[in-house]
C-alpha cells in the first residue's frame, strides 16, 4: 500500500465541501490539517488507530468554518502550526516560506502560496527527500483554484494574480506528487467547485482548465469569471480564527424550552429555526419561524440567512440528531443557542398557540402563477423556467418586497424553496406555493422547456 492509503485519513465535510486530514505519524502520534471545530469525526478516526494529535496545522485563516486547532492544543497538547503572517492571537509555531518542522521521522515544509488569502501556506510532506504529497488548502484544488474575493471584491484581481503565481509554483513539483486540498466539491470557497477531493500535480497539469490558461491575464479572467456569491458569515470568520475560537469545556447542548419561552424569545427579537424536513414544516409550523432542514448544508444556510448575535431556538422532530444541529451551528460560530422546543410543534399546539401551513406540491399540482427561482446563479443559467424571477436565496431577505404575490417558490428539490417561503411569510407574504421538485419537472408539467442563459 502507498503512503496515502496506509497513513492518510481524509475527513470529508460534505455539507461545507471541505476535507480535513489526519496523518498517522507512527508511535501513536498524528498530524491534523485544517481540522474544523467539530472534531467528532477526527476524534473517532484517531481513536480507531490509537492516535493522539501532536500537531495541528492550518493552511490559512479559514472563512467558512472555525478551526479546531485551538481545541486540539487544549485537549491533546498539540502544537499549532500556521503562517506567521497570519498574526494569530494564540500560542502557535509561526511558519514562513521554506520553514520545516520535524514531525518525528517525516518533515513538513511550508510553501508560501498566497491568493485565496494573503497568508496562505501549503504544506509539503516529506519522507527524507521523497515528496509524499502537498496539503494545498485553498490554493490548487481539483480542476480549479479557490476563490480570491473573500478579502473584498476590490482585491480579487490582485489576489488572483498571486494565485496564478502560487499555482505555477506548485506545478513545479514532480507530477506524481499527491495533492490534498481542503476545499472541494460543494465548497463556496471553490471557484467554481470541482468534482473530486484529491488529485496529483500531473493530473492537474493535464486537466485543470485554469492551468491551461495561456497567460496570467487569461488565468485571472477565468478565475474571476467563475466567482459566484458566498455566505454572509464568511466575512467574519477569518478574524474569529485569527483571534482563536473559544475552547469548549464540554460538548454544547440544547436545553429544553417550553412553548411560552420559545414564544417570548420570538416576540423579543430572537429567531426560531425549524430543522424538520420541508414537508413537516409545510404541514404546520410556528408563525415567523425559519425553515432550514437539517442536512449537510444546514450550517451554510444558517450562517447565510440569520445573524449570529441573535438568540436561536430550535424546533425539531423527535429522533432528529440534536447534536448535529449544535455542532453545525458551533462550527460557524453560532453559539447563542437558547434551546429546543420540548415536545415540538405538538407542544406548541397543546399550549393553545397558532400554527401556520404552506402549500408544498409536486409540479403537476403547481398553479399557473409567477415563478420565483431561488437557486444559485450558475444553477439558474444552466436551465430555468421561462419568465422566472430569479433571486438567490442568500439575497432574498433583502428583496422580500420584490417577490410577486402568490408565487410558486422553487429551487432544485424543495428544501431551499421552503426556506425562501418561510422568509417571505415572515415578511408578510401569503398564498405562496412551494414546488416539491425541479424546474425541469415543472416545465414538463406545464408544457414548456427550460431556458438556458442569464435571462429568459
Amino acid at each position: 500500500m502507498g503512503f496515502a492509503e496506509d497513513h492518510l485519513i481524509p475527513l470529508v465535510d460534505e455539507g461545507l465541501g471541505n476535507s480535513a486530514y489526519l496523518v498517522d505519524l507512527g508511535e501513536g502520534r498524528a498530524l491534523a490539517v485544517d481540522a474544523c471545530r467539530d472534531l467528532r469525526s477526527l476524534h473517532a478516526a484517531a481513536e480507531r488507530r490509537g492516535l493522539t494529535v501532536a500537531y495541528a496545522a492550518d493552511t490559512h485563516l479559514h472563512a467558512d468554518f472555525l478551526s479546531g486547532a485551538v481545541q486540539l492544543a487544549h485537549d491533546a497538547g498539540a502544537t499549532v502550526l500556521a503562517s506567521a503572517a497570519g498574526r494569530r492571537a494564540f500560542a502557535h509555531q509561526g511558519l514562513a516560506d521554506g520553514d520545516e518542522v520535524d514531525l518525528g521521522g517525516l518533515t513538513l515544509r511550508a510553501l508560501a502560496t498566497p491568493g485565496h488569502t494573503d497568508e496562505h501556506l501549503s504544506f509539503l510532506l516529506l519522507d527524507g527527500a521523497r515528496r509524499l504529497g502537498v496539503f494545498t488548502g485553498g490554493s490548487l484544488i481539483v480542476s480549479s483554484a479557490a476563490r480570491t474575493d473573500l478579502l473584498g471584491a476590490d482585491r480579487a484581481e490582485e489576489l488572483a494574480r498571486a494565485q496564478y503565481r502560487s499555482l505555477r509554483r506548485l506545478t513545479r513539483l514532480p507530477d506524481e506528487t499527491a495533492v490534498w486540498p481542503t476545499h472541494g466539491a460543494g465548497s463556496f470557497c471553490s471557484a467554481p467547485s470541482g468534482g473530486g477531493r484529491t488529485t496529483t500535480i500531473g493530473a492537474e497539469k493535464r486537466a485543470n482548465p485554469l492551468l491551461a490558461a495561456p497567460d496570467e491575464d487569461a488565468f485571472v479572467r477565468r478565475l474571476i469569471t467563475g466567482l459566484g456569491s458566498y455566505p454572509a458569515y464568511f466575512r467574519r470568520l477569518a478574524e474569529a480564527n485569527r483571534r482563536g475560537p473559544a475552547v469548549l469545556a464540554a460538548p454544547p447542548a440544547l436545553p429544553a424550552l417550553d412553548a411560552a419561552r420559545v414564544r417570548a424569545l420570538l416576540t423579543g427579537g430572537g429567531n426560531v429555526v425549524d430543522v424538520r424536513p420541508a414537508a413537516a414544516y409545510a404541514a404546520g409550523h410556528i408563525p415567523g419561524s425559519v425553515s432550514i432542514p437539517l442536512r449537510g448544508q444546514f450550517a451554510t444556510w444558517l450562517g447565510w440567512l440569520l445573524p449570529d448575535e441573535t438568540p436561536l431556538a430550535v424546533v425539531a422532530d423527535e429522533g432528529q440528531d440534536l447534536a448535529e444541529v449544535v455542532w453545525q451551528a458551533y462550527k460557524i460560530g453560532y453559539e447563542r443557542l437558547a434551546g429546543r422546543l420540548a415536545g415540538g410543534v405538538t407542544a406548541w399546539r397543546e399550549a393553545g398557540l397558532p400554527l401556520s401551513s404552506t402549500s408544498f406540491v409536486t409540479a403537476d399540482r403547481a398553479p399557473e402563477a409567477p415563478y420565483l427561482d431561488v437557486r444559485q446563479e450558475a444553477e439558474y443559467t444552466a436551465g430555468h423556467v421561462p419568465g422566472a424571477l430569479h433571486v438567490e436565496l442568500g439575497d432574498l431577505a433583502a428583496h422580500t418586497a420584490d417577490a410577486p404575490a402568490g408565487a410558486v417558490v422553487a429551487c432544485g428539490h424543495g428544501e431551499r424553496a421552503m426556506t425562501a417561503a418561510s422568509l417571505l411569510e415572515r415578511a408578510g407574504h401569503t398564498g405562496l406555493t412551494v414546488l416539491r421538485g425541479s424546474p425541469g419537472e415543472y416545465a414538463a408539467a406545464h408544457g414548456t422547456r427550460l431556458t438556458v442563459g442569464a435571462t429568459g
